[in-house]
């Protein structure tokens, strides 16, 4: 049973809403939710979307811009929703295509109409198409092609009974084996004598044709594989070159007045995957920006002057600039200031695996707010990790020395605040929050000891010391270099706080530290990868050894770098 069908625009207009007797959600909040997670947030590849008890399918009209979606329970297998969809998408266009060509959905809105009758219509006969279809039986061994095959059908499949043909060359041509026949001529009206001819080839069992008949079927058959023989399609095949001008160098001979098809799309859908694979991103990440590309672009009408190149290339830029820039923006110096108003720190955590460059960034994050004005308290609570607790004291001797405490009213703007090693990480974190407040610092900043993902004890301590102590801001220390590993290390560690947390609500990762971002040149899928899994934002990119080496993440140079070939 359905929860609702609606149909609306792409900037928000509901054209109209089938509402299911007795559903108590509004479709409301979870087509607000599909909006926010996925249409704007460019993750439109797999048409399907959960939210709460909910499942909801949807499809995109672009030429319309308009969306069609429908909810149901989760727990339900509705074999019919995908038929519906499309039978309702197809009912609805043709039936008001002038009024959305005039003057697209609003004109429509405007103007009262009724839809539910033909609704309900479908709607039953996509029920009783389901219904009717029952389960497919296997045939038997009996009935299958691969019975009738025999060890004689085989061989005449591959070129005739040779035995046969042998038997009968002999007895008409009295042929030795290993003889070859005389080659056949024909008389030549012209000249007076013989002609050669073009031996009959055997292809199949078809002896009918000459040499040159075969070589022009080959090449006939070749031309329709490689499109040449779809008269619908007007593209214009180039060379395929490498790289990612190449790339898009295939379909730019496909220009305007035409309504683009996954068919028209795929090849050049199918380099960018490769090249975004190659730029490490990941192989997952990249099938499903792919998908979301195609499905973004379906049925969108070309201008005048447009190629199909430049439209599809446009699209991904678009589509990675708004990944980069996803839905919520972390402005630390805002917060801070919001919460020294408050007269309570800000508290700041750092998670990781092992070896990424948690303390180090966390230092150059303290000169960070040092510089700005701020006092910084480092809770070490990387209680495991022989020599964490030293290399904080170090940094924090160094930060101090670059701030002398003359210059700030006789204190030491970075303190440390350590209870040494084996103890509870979430307690020492809890006594740190207390002790600043009580002291008037304005930042606190929680080191973590690394963990691999997997660690299950591990990765419930820190799930206790995020539950436990609440922090304003926690951010995942990632390496640019990984690809594949960084979405598994993102995954398991959200999973990880979720399963772990002792609340309905889990604290999850709120942004990303991406360390290492000057040693990987033009690779820069990690950041693409990492902000696509998580929908959080890259709060920093580490570029170096020293304090200053910590830079703020330029979302379009990151993209232009990514498509450059």
């Amino acid at each position: 049973m359905l929860d609702f069908f609606a149909i609306f625009s792409k900037g928000g207009i509901v054209l109209w809403c089938f509402h299911e007797a007795g559903v108590t959600e509004s479709f409301t909040g979870p087509v607000n939710a599909l909006i926010r997670s996925v249409i704007l947030q460019e993750r439109s590849g797999n048409n399907s979307y959960t939210h709460n008890a909910l499942t909801l399918k949807y499809k995109l009209d672009n030429e319309f811009e308009l969306v069609f979606v429908v909810g149901f329970q989760k727990i339900l297998t509705l074999t019919y929703v995908d038929k519906l969809i499309d039978d309702v998408q197809r009912h609805f266009r043709d039936r008001y295509k002038n009024e959305l060509e005039e003057k697209g959905a609003l004109k429509l809105l405007l103007n009262s109409f009724e839809f539910n009758d033909e609704f309900q219509t479908l709607l039953r006969m996509a029920e009783e198409s389901s219904r009717s279809r029952g389960p497919v039986l296997m045939k038997s061994f009996e009935k299958s092609q691969k019975s009738q095959k025999t060890v004689k059908s085989m061989i005449e499949t591959k070129g005739g009974d040779k035995s046969k043909e042998q038997g009968g060359k002999n007895k008409k041509g009295n042929k030795k084996e290993g003889e070859l026949s005389p080659e056949p001529t024909v008389a030549d009206p012209q000249k007076g004598g013989a002609a050669a001819v073009s031996p009959k080839v055997t292809e199949n069992g078809n002896q009918t044709l000459t040499q040159e008949e075969m070589i022009m079927l080959k090449r006939e058959e070749f031309r329709k594989k490689m499109g040449g023989g779809k008269e619908k399609s007007k593209c214009v095949v180039g060379n395929l070159k490498g790289g990612f001008g190449g790339m898009f160098g295939m379909l730019k001979g496909l220009v305007g007045s035409k309504s683009l098809t996954q068919e028209d799309m795929e090849p050049v859908l199918e380099k960018m995957r490769d090249h975004l694979i190659a730029k490490n991103v990941a192989a997952d990440i990249a099938s499903q920006l792919c998908n979301s590309v195609g499905k973004k672009l379906e049925g969108k009408v070309m201008g005048t002057f447009t190629t199909v190149a430049s439209t599809v290339k446009q699209a991904l830029h678009d589509s990675l600039v708004q990944i980069l820039q996803p839905k919520r923006r972390v402005d630390v110096l805002r917060d801070v200031l919001e919460a020294r108003a408050q007269r309570r720190p800000y508290v700041i955590t750092f998670c990781g695996v092992n070896g990424v460059g948690k303390s180090t960034n966390l230092a150059k994050i303290s000169f960070w707010l040092i510089e700005n004005g701020f006092s910084v308290l480092i809770a070490a609570c990387d209680t495991f990790r022989a020599g964490a607790v030293e290399q904080l004291r170090t940094h924090q001797r160094r930060l101090n020395s670059l701030h002398p405490p003359e210059k700030h009213s006789g204190r030491q703007v970075v303190q440390l605040y350590e209870k040494g090693y084996g103890k509870d990480a979430a307690g020492i974190a809890m006594e740190a929050i207390a002790y600043a407040r009580n002291q008037g610092f304005d930042v606190v900043l929680v080191d973590t000891a690394g963990r691999m993902q997997d660690n299950t004890p591990l990765m419930t301590a820190l799930a206790k010391l995020i539950a436990v102590n609440m922090p304003d801001l926690v951010l995942f220390v990632g390496e640019a270099l990984v690809g594949n590993e960084a979405v598994d290390q993102l995954v398991k560690f959200n999973q990880a706080l979720a399963d772990h947390s002792m609340s309905d609500k889990p604290r999850l990762i709120d942004g990303i530290i991406l360390t290492k971002f000057d040693t990987i040149d033009d690779k820069v899928g990690a950041a693409i990868s990492m902000t696509y899994i998580t929908g959080q934002p890259i709060v920093f990119v580490g570029t170096g050894q020293t304090y200053n080496d910590l830079r703020s993440l330029n979302a379009r140079a990151v993209v232009n770098t990514l498509m450059k070939a």
